[in-house]
């Protein structure tokens, strides 16, 4: 679903009404936005779906435990250590494998091509899922955030859940600090008629 395509105005067009209906309660929106912003990835590949989820929950769930330690005692500075290097892991883990798996296994095809060896190895493929990069460093900026004390972690998985699937700049970016993006989606913000006249006027220039 592409931002300039039929299909993309359609749904904008039903969320935006429902985002209106449900905006003033804070839970309801969030749910709302959460929704939207799975269906919205989900349509490029639902597979793909598991990816963010496992990212959201790693690293939910590791900032947790980070904010239980301290940042004064050694003991305590380990822990942090340990868990933010497990979301490191994780995380560029996952990446690491979707952007560069191809990559090697073509080059060993080649090689083993190379020395007179037959391989097959190049029928072995794996997609790309779209957005990726963008997401990934999004949660590990949170989680940077809250080892370094710079941020107090989110009690609440689903705005968490938003901060990290938000369907706006999900697939194309920008990269948001959790700093930055996380307290609009944990309160109720007035919508003025100026900021839908910059909003389309953005758009239609973009």
């Amino acid at each position: 679903m592409l931002f300039n395509s039929v299909q993309f105005f359609i749904f904008f067009a039903i969320f935006y009404v429902v985002f209106l209906v449900v905006r003033r309660r804070l839970v309801r929106r969030n749910v709302l936005l959460l929704c939207a912003s799975y269906v919205f990835y989900a349509s490029w590949n639902w597979h793909f779906l598991s990816l963010i989820v496992i990212s959201t929950l790693v690293d939910f769930t590791l900032a947790r435990r980070m904010s239980r330690y301290g940042l004064d005692s050694p003991t305590d500075k380990r822990k942090r250590q340990l868990l933010f290097m497990i979301s490191l892991i994780v995380n560029l883990g996952i990446l690491g494998t979707f952007k560069y798996f191809n990559f090697f296994v073509d080059s060993f095809a080649v090689l083993m091509d190379s020395i007179g060896l037959q391989s097959n190895m190049t029928t072995l493929s794996l997609l790309l899922p779209v957005g990726i990069s963008f997401y990934t460093f999004q949660t590990m900026s949170y989680t940077f955030d809250v080892y370094r004390g710079k941020l107090e972690a989110v009690n609440s998985l689903l705005d968490f859940a938003v901060f990290v699937a938000f369907f706006p700049q999900l697939v194309a970016g920008p990269i948001e600090r959790a700093s930055n993006l996380l307290p609009q989606i944990q309160s109720v913000r007035p919508i003025h008629a100026q900021q839908i006249h910059t909003g389309i006027y953005l758009i239609i220039w973009g």
